[in-house]
Order: structure tokens, then C-alpha cells, then sequence
């Protein structure tokens, strides 16, 4: 069965992501767009933050690892609630975020 009106069985181009309305958020005290409907981690990521976390013992930075909540590599602290999952938090106007990792976004 075709799906598409293609004969050579790739599938229709992606036309693009439909993103929600751009609010700011803080990072670290730095102001980050992001768009409402994405995740905190992916926000972070977008402006250049790789690392969210330390680990506990050796302090290596720790970034997003699973994305679907079940690792604990993306706790972060939001709008003062410690031990939050970045990749399942969704971002809103004026959220204030703050990561545990020494690593600054590069740029």
C-alpha cells in the first residue's frame, strides 16, 4: 500500500516543526528564547548549555541522556523546585532554571 504520491518509496518531505509562541525563559541567569509546547532540555540545548548536571561523586558534567524520564541525568532546579527532569518539564513565560553543571553554553 503507498501512502504517499511517491513512486521511488521515500516518504513526503518534512515541511518543518509547528513551534508554539516564543516566551523567555532564565538559564542560569542568562535569558534564553524557547517556545511553548518544548521541554526545558531542549530549550537548554538549543542555547548552547550541554551539561545540566555534576554527577554526585566525580563532578562530571551530565547531560541529556534518555529524554523520556526515566535516567536522572537532566536534574535541574525550577522556579526553586530541586530535583526537576529537564526532558519532561515543559517551559513557561518567565521560569527561572537553574543547573547544577560548571560547563557554560559556548558562544
Amino acid at each position: 500500500m503507498r501512502r504517499s504520491g511517491r513512486t521511488d518509496g521515500r516518504l513526503p518531505m518534512h515541511r518543518g516543526v509547528a513551534r508554539g509562541r516564543a516566551v523567555t525563559i532564565y538559564i542560569d541567569g542568562t535569558e534564553v528564547r524557547a517556545f511553548l509546547g518544548e521541554t526545558v532540555a531542549a530549550a537548554a540545548i538549543a542555547a548552547g548549555f550541554r551539561a545540566l548536571r555534576n554527577s554526585l561523586r566525580v563532578r562530571e558534567p551530565r547531560g541529556l541522556f534518555c529524554g523520556i524520564g526515566v535516567c536522572f541525568e537532566c536534574l535541574i532546579t525550577v522556579d526553586g523546585a530541586v530535583g526537576v527532569r529537564a526532558c519532561m518539564t515543559p517551559v513557561a513565560p518567565g521560569m527561572v532554571v537553574e543547573l547544577t553543571a560548571a560547563e557554560a553554553p559556548d558562544g
